[in-house]
């Protein structure tokens, strides 16, 4: 077996982010309830991406990559965050958006214009024709010179989701240092890197955590992430075998993916107004709000200490008003 810290990977977080109780919360609902602060991790507004492109950019820079490709939606933190890293490593960055959602200039358009990326916006729903013509474009920058590195939506591949396999050992670390037996976590699943990496981890460093993914898009992510999870065991060469009740997917899309829920805003106001803490209306906040709700319901055990990885996502919040 390999350890995470044998492949290629490129600093660019500031990690360990901040792990702690939400106090005031947790006296509210009478349940011990913790976060994982990666909104906090030192890129642009912060996110899950980060660790994911630590691994994807290493491994386009050390095959000699100078141009980076990668897609989302028109407010993606995914694209933003890959303008920043990319940005960071002295890379260009091409990001080719499907023309939905909010696309006038805010939020994180605003970002990928600060940090240098060429922005195209392609009126299609389907990833497919927006992956044609990125290596259309790669290829006639190739002719020029260049060497193109292309990430998918969300940077969800195998090595991306390695990412979120190093994250739980880190708040792993974290938790047995506060004297915190971890439960339950807890994240938003928008492309499924994210949530497969914390299955993943949970089951070699948290052995018996659940980990339930709230998902805020349509796609079947219970073939999804258990896939993802297992390709990634396999870069390192680590069993990956599912259990009973180990990984749970429960949806909380709303309307729509990207489009905010009104029941939503109470939940993303409280946690602001009790802890202090931004959630975005599209990400963050349907996680956390399909979070409690299950809390009401009686989803999670007695004993259980909920960990709440916080993914990102304050850039929608100057994008659009949260409904109600």
């Amino acid at each position: 077996m390999k350890n995470i810290q044998e492949l290629p990977r490129v600093q660019l977080g500031v990690f360990p982010t901040p792990f702690y109780r939400l106090e005031r919360i947790s006296e509210t609902y009478g349940k011990n309830i913790w976060i994982k602060r990666d909104d906090m991790c030192g890129v642009a507004l912060g996110g899950n991406k980060v660790r994911k492109l630590e691994f994807l950019l290493a491994e386009a820079l050390e095959q000699g990559c100078d141009t980076v490709f990668t897609t989302g939606g028109a407010q993606s933190n995914h694209a933003m965050l890959t303008a920043a890293c990319a940005a960071r490593l002295g890379m260009r960055c091409i990001l080719l958006l499907k023309r939905r959602g909010v696309t006038d200039h805010r939020g994180n358009l605003v970002l990928d214009d600060i940090f240098g990326a060429e922005v195209r916006m392609l009126d299609t729903d389907s990833y497919d024709d927006i992956y044609a013509e990125m290596h259309r474009m790669g290829e006639a920058l190739e002719r020029d010179g260049r060497k193109c590195c292309y990430i998918p939506v969300g940077g969800s591949t195998a090595l991306g989701s390695l990412g979120y396999a190093a994250a739980v050992r880190e708040f792993a670390v974290q938790a047995l240092a506060a004297g915190v037996r971890i439960g339950h976590i807890v994240s938003a699943t928008g492309s499924g890197g994210t949530t497969a990496g914390l299955l993943l981890g949970a089951k070699r460093f948290l052995p018996g955590v659940k980990v339930t993914g709230i998902a805020v898009d349509t796609d079947p992510f219970d073939e999804i992430v258990p896939r993802l999870a297992e390709e990634a065991a396999g870069l390192l060469e680590w069993p990956f075998r599912r259990e009973k009740n180990d990984f749970e997917m429960v949806s909380h899309v709303g309307p729509g993916y990207a489009v905010p829920n009104p029941e939503d805003t109470p939940y993303i106001e409280e946690l602001a107004r009790r802890e202090g803490i931004l959630l975005d209306p599209v990400y963050t906040g349907k996680a956390f709000a399909g979070m409690m709700e299950l809390l009401r319901q009686g989803y999670f055990g007695d004993d259980d200490n909920l960990v709440f990885v916080h993914t990102g996502g304050a850039g929608a919040l100057f994008a659009m008003d949260l409904p109600r």
